[in-house]
């Protein structure tokens, strides 16, 4: 244990954000640079490495969290860095944007703040990085096998990384220009800059794994002749369909996917644009969903210069502590207020929208809302509640409702698809087809960071028993296990 007395001697602190004044200027991270370390050995002494640590149920990768918070209170970076890669490729990722199930299944949090586990965590591999502790870790030797992966966000690169350092050649198919996936578009730069992804990149490189970007599985080569080339192949293209809103107006301009809006601001800090084809300078925002994707286009949206930022959520409003029916140590529906929505902007709850309203131009002006609430478990519309709000960019934040099949990587492969579209696999995250295996959203559907490279690494471990009939890497997280981080 680290310190006997922490958890009832030291308060939670967490990172410091910089003043919203400041940090909207630019779009570096929102947190003060080395704020944590000052007070993150206390914190991680606030463990009561506990008999039975519920934070590893409610961590989908099984971190040893206890034995990595025990030696940041030693401040021994080096063991707590070793500790911390023996489950979690990309510490750095998940320390960042992982919305942290563990901190909710942390016994300390039944009746006191829990410990700031993902503070801990970033703290640690930033450490580690600033001190050369993470290296390259190439194999010993080569088997000779082969490895198609498709999608380089972190299943995928979990998968690959897993793989490469099992001995075997793995060659990673990405379709955008960069490697990253929605880590590099979907993220924007104030929540994680890619200075994370592309110093893994490097390592990675260096360890034997090879990048084929701009080249899509399905349309640029055929997904049989990818089969054929490699002795197995990783489905890790993600959920990157898009939910949308089918409503009159919705064909008017200005009406966009996050997935549309969001990578373009990405772009410009890559240096591809001087300003963004969609921008929300000057214009009145409204952003259609409540997740974090939307809060994400919230964020842009200030940095843009927007007139103003309205969100919107279908759903009430979560409460403030958790619910009767989401016990400890399952992961609670809570009120969050993120850094951008510290920024500003007005968050609108129950309503739902019935249409969008243009110009004589065709572009959106308008947008048409309705409140909503649960008559028998049911959403229902409450007569007399209508009205409109200005609306001259929409970005449509509602979720993803599986994998891409226009490209025609399902119907080349003939994969077979589950119930809710996703692509069907075993346990060992096999699919329907020999040699063929899927991790990530691809199989799971949309889900967390910290889901994607637990699966990313289950899947490569099935991989290798594939190929090599047994496997020296960590038994996998079966696709139904830790139900109650769902």
């Amino acid at each position: 244990m680290a310190d006997p007395k922490g958890f009832l001697t030291t308060g939670r602190e967490v990172a410091k954000t910089r003043p919203v004044g400041e940090r909207l200027k630019d779009w570096n991270e929102v947190y003060v640079p080395g704020s944590l370390l000052p007070i993150i050995s206390k914190q991680a002494g606030r463990c009561m490495d506990c008999g039975i640590p519920f934070c590893h149920n409610g961590c989908p990768l099984g971190n040893l969290i206890p034995e990595w918070n025990d030696y940041a209170y030693r401040e021994d970076w080096q063991a707590a860095s070793e500790r911390l890669h023996a489950t979690n490729n990309f510490p750095e990722f998940t320390g960042r944007l992982c919305p942290a199930p563990c901190e909710s299944a942390c016994v300390l949090g039944i009746n006191q703040p829990a410990v700031t586990i993902k503070n801990v965590e970033v703290s640690i591999i930033d450490k580690a990085w600033d001190t050369g502790d993470v290296r390259p870790q190439a194999p010993d030797r080569l088997s000779g096998k082969t490895v198609a992966v498709i999608g380089s966000g972190p299943a995928g690169l979990a998968a690959a990384q897993q793989l490469t350092r099992a001995g075997h050649t793995v060659a990673v198919y990405e379709r955008a220009d960069r490697i990253g996936g929605l880590l590099r578009y979907g993220i924007p730069e104030f929540k994680m800059e890619k200075v994370h992804i592309n110093r893994r990149i490097e390592q990675m490189r260096a360890e034997g794994t090879k990048f084929r970007t701009e080249v899509e599985i399905g349309r640029d080569i055929d997904a049989a002749k990818l089969r054929r080339r490699y002795d197995a192949v990783v489905i890790a293209a993600g959920a990157t369909v898009s939910r949308d809103l089918p409503v009159p107006g919705r064909e008017l301009n200005g009406i966009h996917f996050a997935m549309e809006y969001l990578p373009l601001a990405n772009k410009v800090q890559e240096g591809d644009f001087v300003a963004p084809p969609i921008t929300a300078e000057g214009k009145h925002v409204v952003v259609i969903g409540g997740g974090d994707t939307g809060a994400d286009c919230v964020g842009t949206a200030h940095r843009q210069g927007a007139a103003s930022v309205t969100q919107l959520e279908i759903m009430p409003r979560p409460g403030d502590e958790r619910a009767a029916g989401q016990p400890w140590p399952t992961f609670p529906m809570l009120y969050k207020v993120t850094s951008a929505h510290e920024e500003g902007g007005e968050r609108v709850y129950s309503v739902s929208t019935t249409h969008f309203e243009g110009d004589e131009d065709g572009n959106v002006q308008y947008l048409h809302l309705i409140e909503v609430e649960f008559v028998d478990g049911k959403l229902t519309q409450k007569p007399g509640t209508e009205r409109r709000i200005p609306a001259q960019l929409v970005t449509l934040a509602m979720g993803f409702t599986g994998t891409d099949q226009a490209n025609g990587l399902v119907e080349q492969f003939g994969l077979e698809l589950d119930e809710r579209g996703n692509v069907a696999r075993d346990a060992d995250f096999a699919t329907n087809v020999d040699g063929v295996f899927v991790a990530g959203d691809a199989g799971r559907g949309q889900s967390l960071i910290v889901w994607a490279i637990a699966e990313g690494r289950s899947a490569a471990r099935g991989v290798d028993r594939f190929l090599t009939g047994a496997s020296e890497l960590p038994a996998p997280i079966r696709p139904t296990d830790r139900a109650l981080t769902v």
